[in-house]
């Protein structure tokens, strides 16, 4: 919902400061109109359905995969696509994957979303309408922002979405922002005071390697971005998560696997303690060819056009096994929604 449209319509109608919160209360236990807000009187219901849409956002589809993946395929007042996804886990987790952009300016050369023209930010509430979406569903616990977008470029707009998703039932702790490395934004969320967590998109120890598979990293090289998570360490005290895509032949590689070791064992915070904790993923298979998207001509060396393969469930726990065998902390991700384009890094704005 347009929070602010919202607050001009209550204040235009004489309507008293408490009936935002009302209506933000309904949404947040999941209300599909403004006929179920009983405690609103019967015309200020019918003129805010008349002037003040459910959300800012038009939902096009629903996809659902055969593990209870939703991935849900939306539209911006003025057109913008994008994507937001609910995982369901068996422990009884309810996880949403949020989107921050529309598109991405940032053309990591073996995701789906660099493929895509990058339109805009979202505003605070068009996030939130996406978290809104799936809690019309059930309830839900869990956020990370690893939809559409670097959430750090769009960095203010997102901690003002954190900032209520409490009230939709997600508490602070239980929120991670994903970021390629865009410092500044790290900045900015060390020194905001929420307890959010933050996640590294690494995929790659070597600088060079890194700048060939992120071109970001040219603009903010690894070293400078390991010593901003250090300071986000320090000052947060929470650990900071290293995601790693699995790519055959690319980053997979013993001697790679002890360069990152090598690195994230370096960092460790003032009692010597491991900050990092690698998420090592599946890759998981996205056509990367611009043409496709109508990113860019292939023809002129435009946009990502590299091809990949993923690794080997073997060659991933060889990988996993040094990291751990030298002290750093690893996971391998379970994979979400693959088969309706839902998993890391496949979410290209178009219909499952």
């Amino acid at each position: 919902m347009d929070i602010t449209l919202l607050d001009q319509t209550l204040a235009s109608a004489g309507q008293p400061r408490f009936r935002a919160g009302q209506i933000w209360e309904w949404l947040c236990r999941g209300a599909e109109s403004y006929e179920q807000m009983s405690n609103l009187p019967a015309g200020l219901r019918s003129l805010l359905a008349d002037q003040v849409p459910l959300s800012c956002l038009k939902v096009e589809q629903d996809a659902y995969a055969r593990d209870g993946t939703v991935k849900a395929l939306f539209r911006t007042g003025d057109g913008r696509p994008l994507e937001a996804v609910l995982m369901r886990y068996r422990d009884g987790r309810r996880s949403i994957c949020l989107s921050s952009q529309s598109g991405c300016p940032l053309t990591c050369s073996f995701c789906a979303t660099g493929t895509m023209r990058f339109a805009r930010n979202l505003s605070a509430s068009e996030i939130l309408d996406q978290a809104l979406h799936f809690r019309r569903m059930e309830a839900i616990d869990h956020c990370v922002f690893m939809g559409m977008g670097e959430p750090l470029i769009n960095v203010e707009n997102v901690l003002a979405a954190c900032e209520r998703l409490p009230d939709v039932g997600i508490g602070h702790r239980k929120i991670t922002l994903s970021t390629v490395g865009w410092i500044p934004g790290i900045e900015r969320l060390t020194q905001q005071s929420m307890p959010l967590r933050l996640a590294l998109s690494l995929h790659a120890a070597d600088e060079a390697l890194r700048s060939e598979l992120m071109p970001v990293n040219e603009r903010y090289p690894l070293s400078d971005v390991i010593e901003a998570c250090k300071a986000f360490y320090a000052a947060r005290k929470r650990r900071v998560f290293v995601e790693y895509v699995m790519l055959a032949g690319v980053n997979d590689r013993y001697e790679q696997a002890l360069a990152l070791a090598k690195l994230l064992r370096a960092a460790v915070g003032a009692s010597g303690e491991t900050i990092f904790k690698v998420n090592l993923i599946p890759w998981n298979p996205v056509d990367t060819r611009p043409a496709q998207r109508g990113y860019a001509d292939p023809e002129a060396g435009e946009g990502p056009a590299r091809l990949f393969e993923g690794s080997s469930r073997e060659s991933i726990a060889a990988f996993k096994a040094v990291l751990v065998e030298r002290g750093v902390p690893a996971t391998v991700r379970l994979t979400r929604g693959r088969d309706i384009d839902a998993a890391c890094g496949q979410l290209a704005a178009k219909a499952a």
